[in-house]
């Protein structure tokens, strides 16, 4: 599917039916958006704009210097941005940007939602987007900005997931079975969301760092200007996501530092209960051998004196650990 922008935000699907009607429409348009496109939708925009279209297989080649290169008077650029962030798996996807002295032209085959914000909030820029430098840096800017509220969503599930670990003792005292197990998960996925957002910011900015040394933006004075000021947002960016990844590692690593302490506390339970038991079970294996000759079976209290000396063998232990502190 191929969509024509004007200035002012008007929206148009390109004409498939002739070259001439493709030709009006893109007549006065600043940005032509390529969505999954088919191979004739690439046959028709390369004929209409002169120009060639990366295809998917090209823009997934991760080497700079296919990334990021001009063609004549085009200038290829390509970002990877971060789709479906509020779900439980996100991806990232590769959007090429084509910018020529007439129009924008992008080639994408995901729907990162910092284009639908932007197709909305076009009509809103004031002045429009008169040229195609102003185009891509206003674009750039919401996707920018895009990135920033995932990572808010990051931080807020982040704070979520430390307050389900270390919350109030009293509720957490009796904890459900793979309760911290299933935190640990959820921290992995936490953690994939940051690491695919830092792999995206620092894409973004060496598309910035290419864009900003474009001629066409350096006779854009405005653009030149609000090119800088998203570059240095994306450096901020990238700090903060490294921050964030940091406190993240933190919580993984002290989620399963309970998970050892609890295993240690079944543990310990167990060897408490073994000493505890280890003393009566002496005493009672002692008068289970089958001896001819011992004098306190013929006892007549033998009896109940074993058993009072097999409780007090067990309990002096207990409150021994007690005094000790081991308990």
């Amino acid at each position: 599917m191929i969509t024509v922008f004007r200035p002012d935000g008007a929206a148009q699907a390109l004409p498939a039916e002739t070259d001439s009607a493709a030709a009006g429409a893109l007549a006065g348009a600043v940005w032509v958006d390529l969505v999954e496109p088919s191979r004739a939708d690439e046959a028709l925009a390369e004929r209409m704009l002169g120009i060639e279209i990366p295809t998917r297989d090209e823009l997934k080649d991760i080497e700079p210097s296919s990334r990021l290169y001009t063609d004549g008077n085009a200038a290829y650029m390509t970002a990877s941005l971060m789709v479906k962030a509020e779900s439980d798996l996100p991806f990232l996807t590769d959007v090429a940007f084509i910018l020529t002295p007439e129009r924008l032209l992008t080639v994408r085959y995901a729907e990162p939602r910092s284009f639908e914000i932007f197709r909305t909030a076009m009509r809103r820029i004031p002045g429009g987007c008169s040229s195609p430098t102003v185009m891509v840096t206003r674009l750039l800017e919401t996707i920018v900005d895009r990135t920033a509220e995932i990572l808010e969503i990051a931080v807020t599930r982040a704070d979520k997931l430390s307050l389900e670990v270390f919350g109030d003792k009293r509720h957490l005292a009796r904890r459900p079975p793979r309760y911290l197990e299933d935190r640990v998960v959820q921290v992995s996925a936490l953690h994939r969301l940051i690491a695919k957002t830092r792999d995206s910011l620092m894409s973004l900015s060496r598309v910035l760092t290419f864009l900003h040394g474009l001629p066409a933006l350096q006779s854009d004075r405005d653009s030149l200007e609000l090119c800088r000021t998203v570059t240095r947002d994306v450096q901020s960016l990238s700090e903060h996501a490294n921050f964030v990844a940091g406190n993240i590692t933190f919580l993984l690593d002290a989620s399963l530092g309970l998970i050892s302490l609890e295993q240690n506390a079944i543990i310990k339970i167990f060897s408490i209960a073994s000493v505890v038991l280890l003393p009566p079970t002496l005493i009672a294996s002692i008068y289970g051998m089958n001896f001819e000759f011992m004098p306190e079976l013929h006892v007549a209290y033998a009896y109940p004196l074993t058993l009072v000396a097999m409780v007090l063998s067990a309990i002096l232990p207990f409150f021994f650990f007690r005094w000790k502190g081991w308990l």
